[in-house]
């Protein structure tokens, strides 16, 4: 039986009343955030001893990243739009599974072909999850905490990257990276079953509102995926080439690792402001974010000369990112263009298509001006996406949206405990996803300084 937490605000609204079972949905939700993420993102720090005993080159093995990738930009809007009729629980559940699968068939693959195979299910999965985990968040807590549970969902999504890929990678050089892949595996399972028993029910919708990019268009839902879409290619042209921008900024090779650890847990920063926030002035932060990540961009040039200079103002550019994710995602869901799933489906789509284009104009534009003068490229991109979210009032507007369901800005808490955690333990959010088709590239595509 569920005991109830009110929280009782000096507005015109009624008291906010909480379930533990919403609490617990939430928890889980988060948590499966983590797996997924960790999913993603956990053959970056296996590439290495992934070629070796696959017997491919790093670069051949990068596309590893790409498949998946791939799966999640095409196959993201379809599949939500096919299975939005479906239990909402029935359908995160099969994603676990889902990324279940895959992490078996990589740790037991016999070659690459099947390496890739296993990626593949893994991005159906993905394609999936994401879409429906948000949305999932927003239908199990009181109507004015939609927008710190997505908050709180994307939490997971930075402790998969700050310390999900870590760790694998971890076990991978003590252990192996077949056991590494294969302890996601069987955590992936385990949650899986706990997402069964403990996860609150949800219908899926009886009329899936899909639109049509002339509806986008005219609620900002469009503007919306747009500028997500180039936040994400903005961020990747340099993201990508992060670990080689560093070691040719001066740090040693074997510190890469603990360097995108450090830079990922800046997210942190960037998730708390989110949370804070997302409700009180989306538009305004989202806008100085983006702004902060390009002058970030501008300024590394100048810098490159100090391990110092360059790993603060990444810091800056890391933390300004982790804010991105939720902001976005709220944003594609308050337009009304579509339904929450939908919504969620066009933003994770949106995010994988910059992420594929942001490294490959990453990889020309290297070719051209070098490591040094690459963050020029990435702050361009981010101007594009910046001019978007300042031009787009419709998709971004000075005030939040009055829809019942995403108004959460005169709550304090979920609960005492479920407070603490939405408010400060924040994502790294899109650079979670943002990883994902970047550092892979990086160890075996960009060249070294010439000294």
């Amino acid at each position: 039986m569920s005991t109830h937490t009110t929280s009782a605000v000096s507005t015109n609204t009624r008291p906010i009343t909480v379930t533990t079972q919403s609490v617990v949905g939430i928890a889980v939700l988060g948590l499966a955030t983590f797996f997924a993420i960790t999913t993603e993102l956990m053959p970056v720090g296996l590439l290495g001893v992934m070629s070796t005993d696959l017997g491919v080159s790093e670069s051949t093995m990068g596309i590893v990243v790409t498949v998946y990738a791939a799966a999640v930009a095409l196959l993201a809007l379809p599949l939500t739009s096919l299975t939005a009729r479906l239990p909402r629980k029935t359908i995160l559940v099969a994603t676990l599974v889902g990324y279940t699968v895959s992490n078996v068939l990589v740790a037991v693959a016999p070659s690459f072909a099947v390496v890739c195979a296993g990626r593949v299910v893994g991005g159906v999965a993905h394609a999936l999850f994401f879409s429906v985990a948000s949305a999932y968040a927003t239908r199990i807590v009181p109507p004015r905490l939609a927008g710190r549970a997505i908050a709180f969902v994307y939490s997971g999504s930075s402790l998969g990257f700050v310390l999900g890929v870590p760790i694998a990678t971890w076990v991978a050089q003590h252990i192996g990276w077949r056991p590494a892949v294969g302890a996601v595996a069987a955590a992936s399972a385990l949650l899986a079953v706990v997402a069964l028993l403990f996860l609150p029910s949800v219908r899926g919708a009886s009329s899936p509102h899909i639109g049509s990019p002339r509806a986008w268009a005219r609620t900002g839902l469009l503007s919306v995926i747009v500028a997500d879409l180039l936040l994400f290619a903005g961020h990747y042209v340099v993201y990508t080439y992060i670990g080689p921008y560093a070691i040719d900024a001066g740090l040693d090779a074997d510190a890469v690792s603990g360097a995108l650890l450090v830079l990922g847990a800046t997210g942190v920063v960037g998730l708390w402001l989110a949370g804070m926030f997302v409700d009180r002035a989306p538009r305004q932060t989202l806008v100085a974010a983006v702004a902060v990540m390009a002058a970030a961009f501008a300024a590394m040039p100048f810098v490159h000369g100090s391990l110092i200079g360059t790993m603060v103002v990444a810091g800056v550019w890391m933390a300004a990112n982790g804010t991105t994710g939720t902001l976005f995602m709220a944003a594609a869901i308050r337009t009304g263009g579509v339904s929450p799933d939908i919504a969620g489906a066009l933003v994770n789509g949106a995010s994988n298509i910059g992420i594929a284009g942001g490294a490959a104009v990453g990889g020309q534009v290297l070719g051209v001006v070098g490591l040094q003068y690459l963050p020029f490229a990435g702050a361009a991109v981010l101007i594009g996406s910046l001019g978007v979210v300042v031009a787009a009032r419709r998709g971004f507007p000075v005030h939040s949206h009055h829809q019942e369901h995403l108004s959460t800005s005169s709550i304090e808490a979920i609960t005492s405990g479920l407070a603490v955690v939405t408010t400060s333990v924040p994502v790294v959010s899109r650079a979670i996803q943002t990883l994902t088709g970047s550092v892979a590239v990086s160890t075996g595509s960009v060249p070294t300084r010439r000294r």
